[in-house]
């Protein structure tokens, strides 16, 4: 993740908000998707198809924060999880096959982080709903 910087720090800090976090992991995979674009047609295919199932993860997380209802904003989020553990997979198939490097180990490790966060999101979002309906 290159984005992102800590003041006299090497290493890159991860933005604290989950939509800015999601754009810098889309920002990241195209950026690896251009260099794959110059490779052979599996590579080119598997790229775009990245690049779509990433954009679509930050899109829906974009999209979830302007939800008509609670419902809806839990439907958007477990549509983002579904996009980014489709990622993590294209990320994963990418690299195991050899057409990303070591280098990405960092990028394959942020679509775990998201799949992760996303899901704890998900999880406490219907606790709490549970818990204000137990309330009425």
């Amino acid at each position: 993740m290159e984005h992102h910087k800590s003041p006299g720090d090497k290493k890159p800090a991860k933005p604290f908000d989950i939509r800015e976090r999601a754009f810098v992991f889309v920002c990241d995979v195209i950026s690896a998707a251009q260099k794959l674009q110059h490779r052979d047609e599996i590579a080119r295919e598997l790229s775009s198809h990245l690049v779509e199932c990433s954009m679509n993860a930050a899109s829906n997380l974009e999209e979830a924060s302007d939800g008509s209802s609670s419902r809806d904003f839990r439907a958007k989020e477990r549509i983002a999880l579904r996009e980014f553990k489709e990622s993590r997979l294209r990320l994963r198939v990418l690299r195991a096959t050899g057409y990303l490097s070591e280098d990405h180990a960092p990028l394959i490790q942020e679509a775990n982080e998201m799949v992760k966060i996303i899901a704890t999101m998900i999880r406490n979002s219907e606790a709490n709903e549970a818990q204000r309906s137990r309330s009425l």
